[in-house]
């Protein structure tokens, strides 16, 4: 994380993160290198949907219609990140990292939202493994996108 810090000091680029499943881990790595003050705007930690509603925006009716495991709500997370916070790019997922899927939606299912010049990016992978797995490999794909727009 700390080519990601640099990168986006250079840059004077701030980021913002909405995590569901990860549950703070996406801002904890990027906190943990000294110096992400200059880079880290904010971050929200919405497990519940009410708190993906209240904190993001994201609207109730399209949790009830698609779930808050969807391409959908991830894409309003990250625009809720950006929308309330000083933030150039936002990283956004949501996910099912167990015990408990569903046919249609597994365990190990996550989705991202990249917010970046003005778009969002959607991603959705299945992760292999347990909970700890599954948490632990979306922190690191999540981070890897930052990586990777910050540094283009």
């Amino acid at each position: 994380m700390d080519k990601l810090v640099k990168i986006c000091s250079e840059k004077g680029l701030r980021i913002s993160v909405a995590e569901s499943c990860t549950g703070g881990l996406v801002c904890s790595a990027i906190t943990s290198v000294p110096g992400s003050s200059l880079v880290f705007d904010r971050g929200f930690i919405t497990y519940s949907p009410e708190s993906k509603t209240e904190l993001l925006n994201v609207p109730e009716s399209l949790i009830k219609d698609k779930g808050t495991v969807s391409k959908e709500v991830v894409t309003e997370m990250a625009i809720g990140a950006i929308k309330n916070s000083n933030a150039d790019i936002a990283i956004s997922i949501t996910g099912i990292a167990g015990p408990g899927g569903e046919a249609d939606k597994p365990v190990g299912l996550v989705y991202f939202g990249l917010f970046h010049d003005g778009k969002v990016k959607n991603f959705k992978k299945i992760f292999p493994g347990d909970r700890a797995g599954v948490r632990s490999l979306a922190t690191d794909f999540a981070l890897e996108l930052l990586l990777e727009v910050a540094g283009s």
